[in-house]
């Protein structure tokens, strides 16, 4: 599990193998943690993250947040109507995907707690049985909410757009050859990835 301890250690050793990682390090600093408590909020963040800019989804989740006076549990969400939630930002789709984690939880078909036990491919499995939660999704979570230290979110736009950019690729690079290239990160993906989020993060800024 990384902590604000240990993510700096973990970096330094990244920058050590990697020049690349080197370079950010040098230029940027080092990354945030990027921590999320773990539960239903923090899914529900992450499926109103799918696709869309954080600024948005922001935004849906803060009205979400609102509208529920900062208590965001299974059962007081479906008690909101289709016609609220899409007043707060949600679509159809992800209406659907929040109602559907909801019912899990509130039935005790799913529970989030028991999820921190378990070996990351079987985080992966229990939250992917959800219609609307994909492998981004759950790798998302075992990294921003459980803080897994090796995991390597797949289909992220922004880290393959900053892994193209450092690492000099024509294009943005397939999930697989992203995998192949940074098998040296290895068992501190979840480091290496925070690294190209900084990146990312910080040339907008510019």
């Amino acid at each position: 599990m990384l902590t604000h301890t240990t993510l700096p250690q973990h970096a330094d050793e990244l920058a050590h193998r990697d020049p690349v990682i080197a370079r950010v390090l040098a230029q940027y600093g080092y990354p945030p943690l990027w921590a999320r408590e773990a539960g239903f909020p923090a899914l529900v963040h992450i499926i109103l993250e799918q696709q869309v800019s954080l600024a948005s989804a922001q935004a849906a989740f803060d009205k979400l947040k609102a509208g529920l006076n900062g208590q965001i549990t299974p059962a007081l969400f479906l008690q909101l109507t289709d016609e609220t939630l899409r007043q707060m930002g949600f679509s159809r789709q992800k209406t659907n995907y929040c109602r559907g984690l909801a019912q899990a939880l509130d039935s005790g078909q799913l529970d989030l707690e028991q999820l921190a036990d378990l070996p990351d491919e079987a985080v992966a499995t229990h939250l992917q049985q959800l219609k609307g939660v994909g492998q981004w999704t759950s790798d998302i979570y075992l990294t921003m909410c459980l803080l897994r230290p090796d995991v390597l979110p797949k289909g992220d736009i922004a880290l393959l757009e900053a892994f193209r950019v450092l690492y000099g690729y024509p294009a943005r690079p397939d999930h697989d050859t992203f995998v192949t290239a940074t098998e040296h990160w290895r068992p501190f993906r979840s480091v290496g990835i925070r690294f190209l989020w900084h990146f990312y993060l910080g040339v907008r800024k510019k």
